[in-house]
């Protein structure tokens, strides 16, 4: 991204941050002042592009995001069934009821706000260049691969361990960041659809549906970050480098531990096993849980031997890349499981939320302290699980794909 763009993107969040506070400033709720406040600022930035440059595609996002906001309204006042307190699942604790019409209400939000989008690109340019780049049989293949991938240690996390992660977006991220925003959506959206209905037990997580919303968010925000070349290797850097990098990532991954520790040691005063019971646990699900919980080691290991042994500084980019995605995700899936589910997802992050709630902390709040903690380590350990991939891959199998370029490493002047 140029810095002409960065300027443009920095006035649109300031206009929207702004509208966003004084919203909640003035009594209204959290999660709705914010998304008022994101949409505001997409707008100011997509009319500020448009002057400047005459770019139509900015302005066609923000026409989609208003279609998308208005259609999720409509559907909530009209549609929407989240009063019966005796639709709850007796084995994910979620209102049924709730939990079904809000991912019904939110798929055909996004579908609609979609329509718009890519309408309006159609009628003005009678062709859809944007889509056309995204998507060819690599890109679908790879996103089933990355459905089935989501899915299964997605499930295992679930099922298995007790541990404030998800690895439920392994997938997302490698088809966001390989083969871009639009791709790495819809591989988040339709496999948390299909993990709720359309996959069979043992695999099956009837909450996942409700937060398909939050899966689209990491898709599109992986396949920013991907083509602004946040997972392009960059080893052999110079120690100054190296040390500014290293001072982040050491600044982000302590501050995420000892915010876990926090809750761990000093919220939740029961004893509590982070490790699978075989003898309450399907045995394929005891294997995904150790292999699981083995990825997030290698996560904490691998970023600094990224940094020490190979120099390279995109051990922080993958820090950075991973708190930001875990915050913004947090900040859409809170309000979705304090809402729907009540802060109980029947996922190994529900003691967190207990934790909170025993220290005196309302079920927003609480689910939101959970998140801000969960979904940062989560997101850490998955983008450099992708990344681990990404370097696995043969350079030219790389190449191949729309954004794979932005994943190889520049060659040397």
């Amino acid at each position: 991204m140029d810095s002409a763009r960065w300027t443009r993107a920095g006035i649109g969040l300031a206009a929207g941050a702004v509208l966003g506070i004084g919203l909640y400033a003035i009594g209204q709720a959290w999660p709705m002042a914010a998304a008022v406040g994101f949409i505001a600022a997409h707008m100011v930035y997509a009319v500020v592009t448009r002057s400047q440059t005459g770019e139509w595609g900015p302005l066609r996002v923000s026409a989609g995001l208003v279609a998308f906001a208005a259609a999720t309204y409509v559907g909530i006042v009209a549609f929407g069934n989240f009063g019966d307190p005796n639709a709850v699942d007796p084995n994910t604790y979620a209102n049924t009821k709730a939990a079904n019409s809000w991912a019904l209400i939110l798929t055909v939000a996004m579908v609609i706000g979609v329509v718009v989008t890519y309408g309006l690109e159609l009628i003005q340019t009678g062709r859809l260049a944007s889509l056309s780049g995204q998507f060819g049989t690599r890109t679908y293949l790879l996103m089933a691969v990355g459905i089935g991938v989501n899915v299964i240690l997605g499930q295992a996390v679930a099922s298995a361990l007790k541990i404030p992660i998800y690895l439920d977006s392994i997938g997302t991220i490698l088809v966001g960041v390989l083969c871009g925003p639009i791709a790495g959506a819809i591989t988040g959206g339709l496999g948390n659809i299909l993990w709720s209905y359309v996959i069979p037990p043992p695999f099956q997580y009837q909450p996942a549906a409700a937060f398909a919303i939050t899966a689209v968010a990491i898709g599109v925000i992986a396949g920013l970050l991907g083509r602004a070349g946040f997972l392009r290797p960059r080893p052999n850097r110079s120690t100054g480098e190296l040390l500014a990098g290293g001072a982040v990532a050491v600044a982000l991954v302590g501050g995420l531990a000892w915010a876990a520790s926090q809750a761990y040691t000093k919220i939740f005063e029961t004893e509590i096993s982070l490790f699978p019971d075989p003898a309450n646990v399907d045995a394929i699900f005891v294997v995904l849980g150790w292999l699981a919980l083995g990825l997030v080691v290698l996560a904490v290991l691998g970023l600094f031997a990224l940094l020490l042994v190979r120099r390279d500084l995109t051990a922080a980019y993958v820090v950075v890349a991973g708190v930001l995605t875990g915050i913004v995700a947090a900040l859409i899936s809170a309000p979705i499981a304090a809402g729907v589910f009540g802060g109980v997802t029947a996922s190994g992050t529900d003691f967190l939320v207990a934790a909170f709630r025993q220290a005196g902390l309302d079920v927003e709040a609480a689910t939101t302290g959970q998140g801000l903690i969960s979904d940062p380590i989560d997101k850490v350990t998955t983008f450099f699980t992708v990344y681990l991939i990404l370097a696995a891959l043969a350079t030219r199998f790389k190449a191949r794909f729309p954004q794979g370029e932005m994943v190889i490493e520049e060659a040397s002047a």
